[in-house]
């Protein structure tokens, strides 16, 4: 999806880390009350260390619901200040620091494709006995196609109970935009390979044949987190052999031959809840965004806690979120002049809080 961020004044390009973090440090003083600065767990240090509150990208929203803040400064990625806007009242307003800091998975789906998919199935199966169901990671209006049409969105740690939700309602679930986290659920939930399918929006009817769609239960979108399907058996194979006493954690959105080798396989907030939980001298490897793998280690100094991919990829659209960005927006706030405001139309957000909603009534 094409956004378009204009270049940032030299003042910020040019500013020392200390320039920035005083003119940031200023300019939330002079917020204060007015502002609240959320921070994903895979922003980098120089943005993290401003954050009001840290989470995942629902948790995030849902704080920002609950504050009494009057602008959302959400330090992500678009599809999580689109929730917040949706999840915000109408007094309030979503700043990304960066319009260009979307999500490579969210943009393989679009609502065009989506739209497609559903007529092609629409022309082989009973579409009323179809369920979409999508991951917290997909547009807003992803979110209000799922709620138009009777399904949920679903987060990595409790996908497997919108799933069973969706298929005491239906016969079969269209999920997207994550294959691996879907494909992983089903194998938790009995499903065998030849009962998910992959869907191919470039592809006509998916890349399946009629028989296929009738015989699938899950039909899984071809989407993919770029950093979390990095994560190779190979990788797993060297962490054992350096650490024979470690234990592998991974996101469930690790390609399935990796979590089928893991320990525990859990959502950012589990990995962050088991690595504090566990005692002095535990070892991890850990498969999932490199800034928070970091932040464990730091945070955990007693604790020995690595990166799975020796080459430390990060989200590089997260990574578009630095502290220049942020000083910019803070100072325009602070102006008068609010920047990259994230809008929601209204018929997009009502029907996207009803997937929302069915989500946390499952749950």
């Amino acid at each position: 999806m094409l956004r378009l961020q204009a270049p940032l004044p030299d003042r910020y390009t040019r500013a020392t880390p200390d320039e920035l973090a005083r003119w940031i440090e200023e300019a939330r003083a002079d917020l204060a009350g007015r502002v609240v600065i959320l921070g994903h767990h895979y922003q980098r240090d120089e943005v993290i260390r401003w954050a009001d509150a840290r989470g995942d990208s629902f948790r995030l929203a849902r704080f920002a619901a609950d504050s009494d803040a009057t602008d959302i400064v959400f330090c992500g990625v678009h599809f999580m200040a689109e929730s917040a806007d949706v999840l915000t009242g109408d007094h309030q307003r979503v700043i990304l620091p960066d319009l260009n800091a979307g999500c490579s998975m969210a943009d393989m789906a679009d609502l065009e494709q989506v739209e497609e998919a559903w007529e092609s199935l629409a022309a082989v199966v009973d579409i009323d006995r179809v369920v979409p169901i999508t991951y917290m990671n997909s547009s807003a209006a992803i979110k209000a196609f799922v709620g138009r049409h009777g399904g949920a969105v679903c987060t990595s740690s409790n996908a497997r109970a919108v799933l069973e939700w969706a298929l005491d309602r239906g016969d079969r679930v269209l999920f997207f935009p994550d294959q691996h986290l879907g494909r992983n659920t089903g194998f938790d939930m009995g499903f065998t390979e030849d009962r998910m399918l992959l869907w191919d929006p470039r592809r006509e009817q998916g890349g399946l044949t009629e028989d296929e769609i009738r015989a699938a239960t899950l039909l899984l979108w071809r989407g993919w987190c770029s950093v979390h399907q990095r994560f190779t058996p190979e990788h797993v194979e060297a962490f054992r052999e350096q650490y024979p006493g470690g234990e592998v954690i991974v996101h469930p959105e690790c390609a399935h031959e990796v979590v089928a080798l893991a320990d525990r396989t859990g959502s950012t907030e589990r990995i962050l809840e088991w690595v504090a939980a566990a005692p002095a001298g535990s070892i991890f490897g850990v498969g999932t965004e490199i800034h928070m793998v970091q932040r464990l280690a730091a945070e955990h100094p007693d604790r020995t806690v690595v990166s799975l991919d020796p080459l430390v990829c990060p989200c590089s659209t997260m990574f578009r979120i630095d502290a220049p960005h942020l000083a910019w927006c803070l100072e325009q706030l602070v102006a008068g002049e609010p920047v990259n405001e994230i809008h929601v139309d209204p018929d997009t957000a009502a029907w996207a809080r009803v997937a929302l909603q069915r989500m946390l009534d499952i749950t």
